[in-house]
C-alpha cells in the first residue's frame, strides 16, 4: 500500500517525507532533482515521491510534459494501491502561479491535479509548504486564496481536513499533518499500517 506525493518541482516533498519518516533523502536547491519515481519504505507501507511538474532547470518542455503525462498514468494504474495522495503546494508562489496560467487562458496543472486527486477519491491532503516565509498576520488571507483557487470556499479553517499549513524545513505543523495522515488512514480501516508514524 502507498502514499503518494505529487507537486510542482521545488515545493519541498522530499523535505516533507524527511519530516514523515525520519529517512535521509536528497533534496536539491535547483527545481527538478527528483526526476523519476522514488520508492521510500516505511513499515509495511511505501511512501512514493512523483516528479516534479513545471519548470525544470534545463528541461525541455516536451520532457516536462512526458512528466506529467507519467504521473497521471501512475495515479490510474495503482489507484487501488493508493491510500492518500498528498499535494504539496509552496505558500509563497502558488496563488501568482495559478494566476498566471489563468491570464493565458489555461488551467493550471496544480488546480488540474488537485481535481483529478479528488476524482480518484485518493483522500488528497493540500499540504502548504513554506508556510514560515508567511508572514503570521497573512497567513489567513493566504490559505483562503489558495483554498479559493482550488474551489474550495473560505475559510480555509473549515478544510482542515483536506488543508495542512506546514514548514518541512522547521517542523511547524508537521504534527497536524501526521495526525490527519493518521486519521485518513484509520478512517479506510487500515491503521495497523501505521506504526513506522511516529
Amino acid at each position: 500500500m502507498e502514499i503518494i506525493l505529487v507537486g510542482r518541482s521545488n515545493v519541498g516533498k522530499s523535505s516533507v517525507i524527511r519530516q514523515l519518516t525520519g529517512k535521509k533523502i536528497p533534496i536539491g536547491r535547483r527545481p527538478g532533482v527528483t526526476r523519476r519515481i522514488a520508492r521510500y519504505r516505511a513499515g509495511k507501507m511505501e511512501i512514493v515521491d512523483m516528479p516534479g511538474f513545471g519548470f525544470m532547470s534545463g528541461v525541455s518542455s516536451a520532457v516536462q510534459e512526458k512528466i506529467k503525462t507519467e504521473i497521471v498514468r501512475y495515479l490510474e494504474q495503482n489507484r487501488s494501491r493508493i491510500m492518500l495522495a498528498m499535494e504539496v503546494v509552496d505558500a509563497r508562489s502558488f496563488s501568482e502561479i495559478v494566476e498566471r496560467w489563468q491570464r493565458r487562458g489555461q488551467i493550471p496543472i496544480d488546480v488540474e491535479l488537485f481535481s483529478f486527486l479528488q476524482e480518484l477519491e485518493l483522500n488528497p491532503i493540500l499540504v502548504v509548504n513554506k508556510i514560515d516565509l508567511i508572514r503570521r498576520v497573512e497567513r489567513d488571507a493566504v490559505l483562503d486564496d489558495i483554498c479559493e483557487k482550488l474551489e474550495l470556499p473560505s475559510p480555509w479553517r473549515q478544510w482542515i481536513d483536506i488543508v495542512v499549513p506546514i514548514s518541512a524545513k522547521t517542523g511547524e505543523g508537521v504534527p497536524n499533518l501526521k495526525k490527519l495522515i493518521k486519521h485518513k488512514i484509520h478512517e479506510l480501516g487500515k491503521g495497523h499500517l501505521l506504526g513506522w508514524l511516529k
